[in-house]
């Protein structure tokens, strides 16, 4: 009962935010940290899901898409799955931030800023 209401402010915030100009230097992220079963529990909620959950960027460069998809019961990614690490990259990416340097720590050790992952073309 709770996604009328989100959807409502979003979308007031993104109007808001393009109206003023503000989404060409601003990235909005919409996201959650994991998914939600694809079916209903016995209580007739949703459990945790990390297999597939859904992102919104918007303005900060990116272009609009969709990418990836899920299998028909929501269950799977299916086409052009998109890792966390990807998605970690691409905003890195967006916010000016060189997602391959590398630190170094005393002593020498390596520290990269982000291990994997990849850029997502499709929106930037």
């Amino acid at each position: 009962g709770k996604l009328p209401g989100l959807d409502q402010a979003y979308a007031a915030l993104h109007e808001d935010f393009g109206a003023r100009g503000l989404l060409k230097d601003n990235l909005v992220i919409l996201m959650g940290e994991f998914g939600r079963t694809p079916k209903l529990n016995s209580n007739g909620g949703r459990d945790h899901w990390p297999r597939v959950n859904s992102v919104v960027l918007a303005g900060g460069g990116v272009r609009p898409a969709v990418v990836g998809t899920s299998d028909a019961h929501g269950e799977l990614p299916d086409r052009r799955p998109v890792a966390v690490e990807d998605l970690v990259h691409t905003i890195y990416s967006l916010l000016g931030i060189d997602p391959r340097k590398v630190y170094e720590a005393p002593g020498g050790r390596p520290l990269p800023i982000l291990a994997e992952g990849e850029l997502i073309r499709e929106i930037v």
